[in-house]
C-alpha cells in the first residue's frame, strides 16, 4: 500500500496490455489525454489551486510526479501568537503572612498562586485570583511577567466560589485578558493554561490540551462539618494544572479567558483533570467583589437539612409527609425576623418549590436562591402536617454564607 504525503503526488495507474499495442495505444492516450487537458484544464487548476492533493493509488509504485517542492513551515501557530498577546496579563500572586512575634521580618512569604489581570483604569488595574490563594494574608503582593513585583490591595474575596479581586497601581501593567463566553465552551475544543506552577520558578507556564467536560459539579463543605454546602460549577479540561496554577487563566482559541484555574483531582490513579470557575459564574461574583467588597447575596433567614438526611420514620410520623414527597429540605430553625419568618414559615416546613422550580436538596435550594437578588419576590411551595402551601417571600441580604 502507498503512503500519503504533501511532497508527493502519485501518478495516475498504468493499464498493463499487450506489448505488440503499446505504440497504438501510446499515440491514442497521448490524443485523448491531450483532449482530457484541454476539456478539463480549468478544472484541474481549480483543483491545483485549491490546495487539494488526491490519495495515492494502490498500485506499489512510489514515484515522484514532478520534481520535488520546497516546504515553508512557519512556526509561529496560532497558539504563540495566542500567548504572547495573553501571557502578560497572567501574573504571579504572593501570599504574605506577618511572621512570629520573635521574626526579625515583617512578613514571610506563605505561598504563591496565579492571577489574571482582567480591567485597567486610570491608575488603577483589577486581577483575580482564587480565594484560597490569598486566604490569610496580612500582604499581598503580584509578581509581573518582567520579575516586577508590584503591592496588592485585596478589595474582596468569597471563600464560597473561591475567588478574590485585587487592585494594584497600573503604571506598571500594559495588557489585559478579555473575557470569552464560557456558555459557548463544547467539549473537545482546545483550551490553554497559563500560569505559575510550582511558584515563580516557572512563571508563565503554558500548557495545552482540550475542554474535557461542563458543567461538571463538585461538592464544596465550606464550614467544615463535612457535608456539601454548595455544589461548585467547573470546566473541566486535561491541560496541566498544578500547584501554583491556581488564579490563572484557561484561554480558547480566540484568545479570550474562559475560566479561572481553581483546582485539580489530585489523586494517584487520576491523570489529566483540571477545573476552572466558568468565566460566566465567576463575572458577577467579580463584579461585586470589585464594587462592594464581598457578595451580595439574598437571604432567607432558615436553618435547614435536606430531607435525605432525614430518617423514614421522620418522614411520616414527625413531618407527616405524603409518600410522594420523597425530595426537599427540612426548616430546622426560622428566626421570626427573618424574610421568611416574617411571611410565615416555621420549624418543620419542608420546602419543595422555589421560584417555580424543584427543590431536591439544600445544595439545589442554594443554586436557585442565589440566581435571585435581595429584594426579589419568591413564590416558596412547602408542606407543614402534610398539607400542601405557598407563600411570597421578600429576599434579604445576607451578611453571611447562609441562607
Amino acid at each position: 500500500m502507498g503512503y500519503y504525503d504533501q511532497d508527493y503526488q502519485e501518478p495516475p495507474r498504468r493499464q498493463k496490455g499487450n506489448r505488440g499495442g503499446w505504440f497504438l495505444a501510446g499515440i491514442t492516450g497521448a490524443v485523448l489525454g491531450g483532449l482530457l487537458v484541454l476539456l478539463a484544464g480549468p478544472t484541474v487548476n481549480d483543483f491545483i489551486s485549491g490546495g487539494l492533493q488526491p490519495g495515492t493509488e494502490e498500485n506499489g509504485n512510489n514515484e515522484p510526479a514532478g520534481p520535488e517542492k520546497q516546504v515553508n513551515v512557519d512556526v509561529s501557530s496560532d497558539i504563540t501568537n495566542i500567548v504572547s498577546k495573553v501571557s502578560s496579563s497572567v501574573v504571579g500572586v504572593i501570599n504574605i503572612q506577618q511572621s512570629g512575634f520573635w521574626e526579625e521580618d515583617e512578613g514571610s512569604e506563605a505561598g504563591t498562586g496565579s492571577g489574571v489581570i482582567y480591567k485597567k483604569d486610570v491608575g488603577t488595574a483589577f486581577v483575580v485570583t482564587n480565594h484560597h490563594v490569598i486566604e490569610g494574608a496580612s500582604q499581598v503582593e503580584i509578581s509581573l511577567s518582567d520579575g516586577a513585583r508590584v503591592p496588592a490591595k485585596i478589595l474582596g474575596s468569597d471563600k464560597l466560589t473561591d475567588l478574590a479581586v485585587l487592585e494594584v497601581d497600573s503604571s506598571k501593567i500594559k495588557n489585559v485578558a478579555p473575557f470569552g463566553d464560557s456558555d459557548k465552551v463544547k467539549p473537545g475544543e482546545p483550551a490553554i493554561a497559563i500560569g505559575n506552577p510550582l511558584g515563580l520558578q516557572f512563571a508563565g507556564s503554558v500548557t495545552q490540551g482540550i475542554i474535557s467536560g461542563t458543567e461538571r459539579a463538585i461538592p464544596i463543605d465550606e464550614n467544615g462539618d463535612g457535608q456539601p454546602d454548595w455544589n461548585s460549577e467547573v470546566l473541566q479540561t486535561d491541560a496541566a494544572i498544578n500547584p501554583g496554577n491556581s488564579g490563572g487563566a484557561l484561554i480558547n482559541m480566540d484568545g479570550k479567558v474562559i475560566g479561572i484555574n481553581s483546582m485539580k483531582i489530585a489523586e494517584s490513579s487520576v491523570e489529566g483533570i483540571g477545573l476552572a470557575i466558568p468565566v460566566n459564574v465567576a463575572q458577577p461574583v467579580i463584579k461585586d467583589l470589585e464594587t462592594y467588597g464581598e457578595v451580595r447575596r439574598p437571604f432567607l433567614g432558615l436553618s435547614m437539612r435536606s430531607l435525605d438526611e432525614v430518617s423514614s420514620y421522620h418522614h411520616k410520623e414527625t413531618l407527616k409527609l405524603p409518600d410522594s414527597v420523597t425530595k426537599g429540605v427540612v426548616v430546622f430553625e426560622a428566626d421570626p425576623l427573618s424574610p421568611a419568618g416574617k411571611a410565615g414559615m416555621k420549624q418543620m416546613d419542608v420546602i419543595t418549590q422555589m421560584d417555580g422550580k424543584e427543590i431536591k436538596d439544600i445544595i439545589q435550594l442554594r443554586k436557585v436562591l442565589y440566581e435571585l437578588k435581595p429584594g426579589d419576590s419568591v413564590t416558596i411551595t412547602y408542606y407543614r402536617g402534610g398539607d400542601k402551601k405557598s407563600v411570597k417571600v421578600r429576599l434579604g441580604e445576607s451578611q453571611t454564607q447562609g441562607s
